[in-house]
């Protein structure tokens, strides 16, 4: 299952999985793959905790960090942090600001204590993301860091790669795998539209070979979907050098998740996502709901762009996961289409194990279509 990704890094298997929680991306790391720990959420100080603590409990192994920077967003060039916030806030329509409040005044969802207030600026903005890399890039065994959103400003390229580190960055089109590789990323994550979060319109299977095939010979690591060790053979029958994962470790034992959250995700049906501006601003995948049915009324407010549209719900964020069990009606589950498969809490080496294990089954029974 060893692919040239694997050697560059220094890891077992080729599977990332992509996570906001430390505890899975020491796990996977530990368990012979590679977690990457999505830093949007974190300030540069919070960060650096986080990746003390991984330090600490990953061994000798690598791991990896996921920063957002969009190509495109509201406020671009702006990178003086208080300026940018200022100049975001004073574009937000009251409009908005109250149609989210009624919302989680109508569903019963509780304000938070005091005087806590949630964070409207998170790491969307190079402004934001910049100090999270130069933080990542302080710790010896962070060897990737990944762009979620568009292709990585030249600059931030030039200072992961002189360092040592290999620099990817995720597409949802060929246009955009095109754009990655002229800026001279290491590696192209293509994620099909089934995938959670931020995703595109196309699906995986046609999405993956048509990227592999325009970008070669940059190596693609393909997502969107992955759940099983089959999908992962059919990932690297098709080119891959190995699987982009995200919403299977949602429902791991070492997950943060709170109980509510994880209940949601377990019961939930592929049929049960949906692509969704509704949080932040960009096409989302999560689960539907009452929160995400409201935005798309006529007779609503239309989500504004990134990252005025997280300014507007980042206080529903903070409250639905603080008071999870009172808020699945509008709470921000982002998910992919594999939640349908994502049935039962197991811990993260069992996870690994039985992909390896699927993987190593697929290829042989293809091995067995073979004639004498």
């Amino acid at each position: 299952m060893r692919t040239e990704i694997c050697e560059r890094l220094g890891i077992e298997f080729p599977i990332f999985a992509f996570t906001h929680c430390r505890d899975v991306a020491a796990a996977v790391s530990a368990a012979g793959g590679l977690g990457v720990l999505g830093a949007v959420g974190f300030s540069a100080e919070q960060l650096e905790i986080e990746l003390d603590w991984i330090d600490d409990h990953v061994g000798d192994k690598p791991y990896g960090v996921d920063i957002v920077i969009p190509g495109k967003y509201e406020g671009q060039g702006e990178l003086d942090v208080e300026k940018l916030e200022a100049q975001l806030r004073a574009a937000v329509p009251h409009g908005h600001r109250e149609f989210a409040a009624k919302l989680l005044a109508e569903h019963g969802v509780p304000e938070l204590p005091g005087d806590e207030k949630a964070r409207e600026l998170l790491g969307w903005t190079a402004a934001t993301a910049g100090p999270q890399v130069e933080t990542a890039l302080a710790h010896e065994k962070v060897r990737v860091i990944a762009n979620a959103l568009g292709t990585p400003p030249a600059d931030v390229i030039k200072e992961i790669q002189s360092s040592g580190r290999l620099v990817g960055a995720l597409c949802g089109s060929t246009k955009h795998a095109l754009a990655h590789k002229a800026a001279g990323v290491d590696f192209i994550i293509a994620q099909g539209s089934e995938g959670g979060g931020h995703t595109g319109e196309v699906g995986s299977m046609v999405l993956w070979p048509q990227v592999i095939e325009a970008v070669a010979p940059t190596p693609v690591l393909a997502a969107g979907g992955i759940a099983t060790g089959r999908q992962v053979a059919a990932a690297l029958a098709l080119g891959a050098q190995g699987a982009w994962t995200g919403s299977i470790w949602l429902t791991v034992e070492e997950a943060e998740s709170p109980p509510a959250q994880m209940d949601s995700l377990l019961k939930a049906t592929s049929r049960d996502t949906v692509r969704s501006r509704s949080y932040t601003g960009k096409p989302c995948r999560m689960l539907r709901n009452e929160w995400t049915e409201a935005w798309e009324r006529d007779d609503t407010p239309e989500p504004l762009g990134m990252p005025l549209q997280f300014m507007v719900t980042a206080d529903a964020v903070s409250r639905t996961n603080r008071y999870a069990a009172k808020a699945q009606s509008v709470a921000f589950n982002p998910v992919g289409q594999v939640v349908g498969m994502m049935n039962d809490v197991r811990p993260v080496r069992e996870v690994i194990v039985e992909i390896v294990e699927e993987y190593l089954e697929a290829v042989e029974r293809l091995d067995s279509l073979q004639p004498a």
